[in-house]
């Protein structure tokens, strides 16, 4: 049976601060450890942290990747030297990874990710799944775990992210560091299940831009333009934006039908822009057709509350009395009352925790800021951006005989 330990700490020195997260999550008990997941803002040296938690947890298979931020059971810090932590103990976990993962091969190389995954854990029931957050076809990283383990298999995790900058994000796998990998984190522990949701409060507005012309996950025209020229001339940019400037403000939306709508809380779901080529072409998260059409959104601050208000009140309701073993979480950097450089999450990060609380305490705990994230829409495994999803870990009590 897996046991869950998180801790999350906001500390400057690279060792230092992997070797406070494994104390506090673990005590004395790190050399116990059989996997470590670390999350950690791009301030920190990923070489220090992956050597460091080798050292002090010898025998754990070790996973990581660079983000905007982190929550913990502690709260949320959005600094450069943030760090995150989730220490699990027991058999029932395997990993595996796969270097230069891309929009042009990510279905090849995410089923060879799964098909090494499945060899070492047969019995997998659910995965946690971290890629580059640039340049990567999610769509059809989705299909290709699904046809090795199979769409029963939730997916759940998120892509890697730098300062928002949309220039580099790092990967951890062991001691190396790499910065277009992808790893897989299985679990096999049959008391376990998963609960996901994702939500994000945002509004499509005006008319929507078209794709004239596409090949996967790469976008060359937008209403028969140059994509880069016609997006940024919509969001009232020069042509010499960086993603750094659409970030914020250019989140693109697909339309929804009309059932996966009402569940969803929203007619649209978004994409984000993290990559675009000289010649004008821009990287889109998963596979787009040409003729798809496109809005672009707005931030409404008061549906971002409501909506997360009413996930967790749907979460809840599922999870009901099981014990809470361990609580994932993905996040956009571009949510919460305050924005820019006036970045606070507090409310929004205790809307979301409190009501996961058992006797007033909060469940083990690794959250992080990225470029995306995964979690089931209308029964399927999804990729979403600009959301908050919430991945509960609960174990259920057996049936009376």
């Amino acid at each position: 049976m897996l046991t869950f330990h998180s801790a999350s700490a906001r500390i400057v020195d690279s060792r230092r601060a992997i070797a406070d997260c494994l104390e506090a999550a673990c005590g004395d008990r790190s050399a116990d450890i059989d996997l470590l997941i670390i999350h950690a803002s791009m301030g920190h040296d990923f070489h220090v942290l992956a050597r460091e938690a080798a050292a002090l947890a010898p025998r754990a298979r070790i996973v990581g990747a660079s983000c905007c931020g982190v929550v913990g059971s502690e709260g949320v810090s959005e600094s450069l030297k943030d760090i995150a932590i989730m220490a699990v103990q027991g058999p029932e976990v395997a990993v595996a990874h796969v270097d230069d993962i891309r929009g042009d091969n990510s279905a090849s190389r995410a089923r060879s990710l799964a098909g090494e995954l499945k060899s070492s854990l047969p019995l997998v029931n659910m995965v946690f799944f971290m890629a580059s957050g640039i340049d990567i076809d999610n769509d059809a990283c989705i299909a290709a775990i699904e046809a090795e383990l199979g769409p029963e298999v939730t997916i759940f995790g998120a892509t890697s992210a730098d300062n928002m900058r949309g220039v580099t994000s790092f990967q951890i796998f062991g001691t190396e560091v790499f910065s277009h990998s992808a790893w897989l984190v299985g679990f096999a522990d049959p008391t376990l299940s998963v609960e996901t949701q994702a939500s994000h409060g945002f509004i499509a507005v005006g008319e929507p831009l078209v794709v004239t012309r596409s090949d996967g996950n790469r976008i060359g025209e937008l209403n028969g333009r140059p994509a880069w020229a016609e997006y940024t001339r919509r969001l009232g940019l020069a042509e010499d934006a960086i993603c750094a400037e659409t970030i914020p403000i250019g989140a693109l939306a697909e339309e929804l039908s009309d059932s996966l709508a009402d569940e969803y809380g929203n007619r649209h779901i978004l994409r984000v822009i993290t990559r675009r080529d000289d010649d004008g072409t821009i990287y889109y998260p998963t596979t787009v057709a040409e003729g798809s059409r496109l809005w672009l959104t707005l931030r409404d601050e008061q549906r971002i509350f409501d909506d997360l208000d009413r996930m967790m009140h749907s979460l809840s309701a599922r999870i009901g009395s099981s014990e809470i073993a361990a609580v994932f979480h993905a996040d956009c950097l571009a949510r919460g009352r305050h924005f820019f450089h006036r970045i606070l999450k507090e409310e929004l990060v205790s809307r979301m925790q409190q009501p996961l609380a058992r006797e007033g305490r909060i469940p083990p705990w690794l959250g992080m800021y990225g470029f995306g994230e995964f979690a089931r829409l209308g029964g399927r495994n999804t990729f979403h951006n600009y959301t908050t999803a919430i991945y509960t870990l609960c174990r259920r009590q057996p049936a009376m005989a």
